[in-house]
């Protein structure tokens, strides 16, 4: 699989070319329920403007470049996408200095492998891309550091893609007080579960769903369920129970470094071999919000960048199994 980082101050020529890359599997993807299964182009941008009206011009900007379409419109609003599904693992350290690490346990041939800098608003945001506009986990250049994982529920309702939740929350946010303004009146279209830390070491995990309110708790661990496991076969597939116990053991009765938290990332049972089943871990994302530097690992090789100064380029990775992409 390839991981491509490109940095674009202002929506240009870079963000096109990864448009016009990624768009025709997007689109398929989109219209896999028919058209009439998607939102109009008016639906999202009336939900834009009422619940992330900062980030209007963003969009529109992005629209213009996309060619303008209707298809391109609608899935460029993340409102009401189709349901899509994760494993992932993350947690908050709060050792010398606090990090955020995650593996991201999804299909290499859905992912984007994009890592993303950009100034499109008030400040510098890095992170991996989703969708070309929203992003799977992230780090801004105030030190606030957001990342998901599915929240283990099969309820769709209305609201947006979470990645694009994590998006307007490193665009428009500073502090994990702010961002917790943001989780509590932002719609989610599905279940997940948002864990964030600022440069102090202020954290929280969310647990968004469409049907109920967002619940903000202290928890520095997520994996793929919420308060309680409620879809069973998935939680059996992905080891959800297993992981959390691993890592809250791991943050309660071990007194370890950094590196040795980060690199039980890069093991079972946080590390996934399932690629067959769609789970298998792509990269563990360090955050450290405090340096504002970011790592992607995998078990050969580190990627690192500054959120402010992201080190363009190509990385080729290749998976224990011969999933190749799309």
């Amino acid at each position: 699989m390839t991981f491509q980082a490109v940095s674009e101050k202002k929506p240009g020529d870079k963000w096109r070319a990864l448009f016009q890359r990624h768009w025709p599997a997007y689109e398929r993807w989109f219209l896999s329920e028919g058209i009439e299964a998607r939102q109009t182009y008016l639906a999202g941008l009336r939900a834009l403007k009422s619940h992330m009206p900062e980030l209007v011009p963003t969009y529109e900007a992005l629209v213009d470049l996309a060619g303008g379409g209707d298809t391109a419109a609608r899935f460029l609003s993340f409102y009401c996408p189709p349901p899509y599904l994760s494993g992932c693992s993350q947690a908050v350290w709060l050792g010398a200095e606090p990090l955020l690490v995650r593996n991201y346990d999804y299909p290499p041939q859905l992912c984007d492998g994009v890592i993303l800098g950009t100034r499109w608003n008030r400040q510098w945001v890095m992170g991996m891309s989703d969708g070309l506009f929203g992003m799977v986990d992230g780090m801004n250049e105030a030190g606030l550091a957001v990342s998901l994982t599915f929240g283990g529920r099969t309820i769709v309702g209305e609201g947006f893609g979470v990645p694009l939740i994590i998006r307007y929350i490193l665009e428009f946010c500073r502090t994990t007080a702010e961002a917790v303004k943001a989780l509590k009146r932002i719609p989610c279209h599905m279940a997940y579960n948002v864990t964030v830390v600022d440069r102090k070491g202020r954290h929280l995990t969310a647990y968004l769903s469409p049907d109920r309110g967002c619940v903000i708790t202290d928890s520095r661990v997520a994996t793929n369920h919420q308060e309680q496991v409620e879809w069973h076969r998935h939680a059996r597939a992905t080891a959800t129970v297993e992981r959390e116990r691993f890592l809250l053991h791991r943050l309660t009765l071990h007194d370890e470094p950094a590196d040795r938290f980060i690199g039980a990332f890069q093991k079972p049972p946080l590390y996934s071999m399932a690629y067959d089943r769609g789970f298998g871990t792509l990269y563990t994302s360090v955050y450290w919000p405090a340096q504002g530097l970011v790592e992607y690992r995998w078990p050969n090789e580190t990627w690192c960048h500054h959120v402010a100064a992201l080190d363009e380029g190509v990385r080729q990775i290749r998976y224990p199994i011969g999933v190749l992409r799309a």
